[in-house]
């Protein structure tokens, strides 16, 4: 649908209704032959009191809605709703009253009748010629008709479009009805209202445009791109999992609305399922020497880490400060994530690799590592003692250096100069490593006093 002329002033809706006519007359005169008949008779019925009063007229065979009832069912008759949101009840529920003054009427009926709902979209000011009606508007009454009662008539014709079209509110076989319970006594049925839901069209309408555009639009687009490279973004990435779409009116949406045909009988359906809760058994180094063999491999972003860390060392770049920001970045990204699998583990139950064989092959400075609990347990005298050393931080160092050397192994020449560096990453980490062993030590009294038994 084409756009509503825009104008203001005084004369506004005057100038508005005299572009909407002429464009309008001037696309069916080019249709014709210059020397057609026709175009005599054309120009005379798009004559301003000619055009107007005719419109008066078919305006019965449509009705303008913010509430329908054939998206209920396309063969249900009864009763449609024009309520302007901004004169509902504001809930704190999301509802048709949120749109405020910023809405889209939409209209049901004749379709041959369209036209006569386009003129009153026609703008002044930024008010549509039917908003200003139904506000008794006195620049926009003048725009009807010179003479006074003339545009009062014309006035009353074009806001009834506004009104339901039956003499009384009717529902029909075909659309929904149901009891709601009102009072105290559901054995009652003195309790219960019957309630006839009507398809809130300029919601869904406005809710389509939102969600169109949050799908298509270049800014989630961009969003959509960084979030699957795993960049950082600035805006707002918009996502509606389990999202169905509802066609409406099949191969002739305007049947249903004329907002439904402008959506091509697309409406969109908000997942409203409960979330699905996939419980799942924490990954453990079950029969395992070491945490390194498979289970922190095994982790998303180590292992997007790692090829990112592998890809962009075999480029051999230049020795940077951007180069080694690059590398630290990432390095960072392994470290963050070994820090988190330790952490996860540690919340364990007290003793859990003491307590089951599945756990007895995990090297002893994992176990110390991994199971700080277990040094309170009273019969764990030695353990406790190999804890309070303290030299296993320095072997937990050098099994990640060896693990990711063996990961960056084949396309790149790995050694121990590079272990060192591997290695001195994850001792000195102090937002991450050494601030987790640090929470240790304290947690678990580091003088020993309260650790194995060994009070002193």
């Amino acid at each position: 649908m084409s756009e509503a002329p825009v104008t203001g002033g005084k004369a506004g809706f005057r100038t508005a209704i005299d572009g909407f006519l002429q464009d309008r007359m001037q696309a069916k005169l080019d249709k014709l032959k210059p020397d057609d008949p026709l175009r005599v008779e054309l120009i005379a019925a798009f004559a301003r009191s000619t055009w107007i009063a005719s419109a008066a007229k078919r305006v019965e065979q449509i009705q303008a809605v913010t509430h329908s009832l054939k998206p209920i069912h396309p063969d249900a008759r009864g009763t449609n709703l024009y309520v302007e949101p901004a004169d509902l009840p504001t809930l704190d529920e999301l509802g048709s009253h949120a749109l405020g003054a910023s809405f889209a009427g939409d209209v049901v009926g004749n379709a041959a009748a369209l036209d006569v709902y386009k003129f009153l979209k026609v703008e002044s000011s930024g008010q549509s010629l039917l908003s200003a009606l139904l506000a008794e508007d006195a620049t926009a009454l003048q725009a009807l008709h010179d003479d006074v009662d003339q545009a009062k008539a014309l006035r009353d014709a074009f806001v009834s479009l506004t009104q339901p079209r039956t003499g009384s509110v009717s529902s029909h076989s075909k659309a929904k009805q149901l009891y709601w319970l009102t009072g105290a006594d559901a054995s009652d049925d003195s309790h219960y209202e019957l309630l006839a839901p009507l398809f809130a069209t300029s919601l869904a309408h406005a809710a389509h445009g939102t969600v169109q555009e949050h799908r298509y639009g270049d800014a989630n687009k961009a969003a959509r791109v960084a979030r699957r490279e795993r960049k950082p973004h600035d805006g707002v990435f918009h996502d509606y999992p389990g999202l169905a779409v509802q066609k409406m009116g099949g191969t002739k949406p305007q049947n249903i609305s004329q907002l439904n045909s402008e959506r091509g009988g697309v409406n969109y359906l908000l997942s409203s399922l409960p979330p699905t809760w996939t419980p799942g058994d924490k990954r453990l180094p079950v029969h395992a020497q070491s945490v390194f063999d498979k289970l922190f491999t095994a982790r998303p972003d180590v292992r997007h880490s790692v090829r990112e860390l592998r890809t962009f060392l075999a480029t051999n770049p230049n020795p940077t400060m951007t180069t080694r920001d690059r590398r630290d970045e990432l390095l960072d990204t392994l470290v963050d994530e070994l820090v988190t699998m330790a952490g996860e583990l540690q919340q364990m139950p007290q003793g859990w690799t003491l307590n089951d064989s599945r756990f007895q092959d995990l090297a002893i400075e994992e176990m110390l590592w991994l199971d700080p609990l277990r040094t309170e347990i009273p019969s764990e005298t030695e353990f406790a003692k190999q804890w309070l050393w303290m030299d296993w931080p320095e072997q937990i160092g050098k099994r990640f250096a060896r693990w990711l050397n063996a990961q960056l192994a084949g396309k790149l020449s790995v050694g121990d100069a590079e272990a060192r560096e591997w290695k001195r990453v994850l001792l000195a980490d102090e937002d991450g490593f050494a601030k987790q062993l640090h929470e240790l030590r304290k947690s678990l009294d580091a003088d020993g006093s309260n650790i194995g038994g060994l009070a002193q």
